[in-house]
């Protein structure tokens, strides 16, 4: 099913790594097949060529998700444009097979209308996550499957640790590098057949094996932004889809009621924000503490009434044996975990509580809560509400 490179690849870059360990294959490379997602970006592409160095049989495929016309030249995003364009050449450097699928109409439907839909409802979603459920994920998982794969390989940074009682979820080895908190939904016969061999490695490492083997990509920069709001204004794209998000509505303190100004759409509001409020004049730093999407009202007030005891989950899964204590959390991506205790089941997408060992700032509706025991992924959920 490959095709041959105008030049057989000089697999030594990966001299100092063993290859066929990275993707713990249950045979002898050369008998196995490798299904690697590739998205154009410099991670992913070092994937496939570490799974053509292990000597198994490699096919890398990439979901188109954006209009290609539209998408050509486009920087910061991935799976669209010159994304796709870079995917194909490191497949053709690599001697492997390469396939484009477009799921443009999935994720719109999926990813980007729920989007919209969640800022509309004064929520602060995480659509990289429900990209990783859905189209990902689910719709790879089905391909790598229907083509023979013996695994599913992806470029996230996380760790794949083998258990006697099965494959558990860990921490990157580079904590900066780290991507275990938009991974929490993995399910565990997902888990059994996904594979992460960049998990234990550093960034300036990645670089350079791409350098090494040859790749276009090499030195491509990180996206940095949600890959389908490249210039950030998230603002814009949500208007867009759903224009009534535009409608202006007032800015009141919450403790007092006082009315203190105008906004032009809560779509320009989250939870925790302060910048950009335009506001001024107050005798104290104030915060978006709250969002009434029904009265289109952004409520502000101190930083400590943005403290919260507990929050509530749905959507909970869970990876692995639940410990009875030691469990710590992460409310957004950038935060740190803390100390926390579950009050309720967690998985099956049962709704559950977790209780804060301290007060904890800055927790928005439409997050995820992220559970861990040490470095392992236990879990988490979707934050639906929050107690004071």
């Amino acid at each position: 099913m490959g095709r041959p490179a105008m030049n057989a690849p000089d697999h030594s870059f990966a001299a100092s790594l063993d290859p066929a360990a990275l993707f713990d294959l249950p045979r002898p490379a050369s008998q196995c097949r490798i299904v690697v997602a590739m998205s154009g970006g410099v991670d992913s592409s070092v994937v496939a060529a570490l799974a053509a160095a292990s000597g198994a049989e490699v096919i890398g495929v990439t979901l188109q998700l954006y209009d290609y016309g539209a998408a050509t030249g486009r920087k910061g995003a991935c799976c669209a444009g010159d994304d796709i364009a870079d995917a194909r050449s490191v497949a053709d450097r690599l001697g492997i097979a390469h396939y484009v699928f477009d799921h443009e109409s999935a994720f719109r439907e999926d990813v980007v209308e729920q989007f919209a839909d969640e800022y509309l409802a004064g929520r602060t979603p995480v659509p990289c996550i429900r990209c990783n459920m859905g189209p990902k994920f689910t719709d790879l998982f089905r391909m790598a499957r229907e083509l023979g794969a013996d695994c599913l390989a992806t470029g996230h940074y996380v760790q794949r640790v083998r258990d006697p009682a099965g494959a558990e979820l860990h921490r990157a080895l580079d904590p900066a590098r780290d991507q275990s908190y938009f991974l929490y939904g993995t399910t565990e016969d997902q888990l059994e057949y996904l594979r992460f061999p960049l998990g234990g490695l550093p960034k300036s490492e990645v670089r350079q094996l791409a350098e090494g083997a040859g790749l276009r990509n090499a030195a491509k920069p990180d996206s940095q932004d949600i890959c389908f709001v490249p210039d950030g204004d998230y603002a814009r794209i949500v208007t867009r889809l759903r224009p009534e998000g535009a409608r202006a509505g007032s800015i009141v303190h919450a403790a007092t009621g006082a009315v203190l100004g105008e906004h032009k759409g809560i779509v320009h509001f989250t939870v925790g924000q302060r910048k950009g409020l335009e506001i001024g004049g107050q005798p104290e730093p104030l915060y978006v503490v709250g969002i009434d999407a029904e009265r289109a009202e952004v409520q502000v007030g101190p930083r400590r009434l943005l403290a919260v005891s507990a929050a509530r989950l749905t959507e909970t899964n869970r990876i692995g044996p639940l410990p009875d204590a030691g469990l710590t959390a992460k409310v957004r991506s950038l935060a740190k975990p803390v100390p926390i205790k579950l009050d309720g089941p967690l998985g099956d997408g049962q709704a559950t509580r977790i209780v804060f060992a301290e007060p904890e700032f800055g927790v928005s509706p439409g997050q995820a809560a992220v559970i861990y025991s040490g470095e392992r992924v236990v879990g988490g959920g979707w934050i639906d509400s929050t107690d004071p």
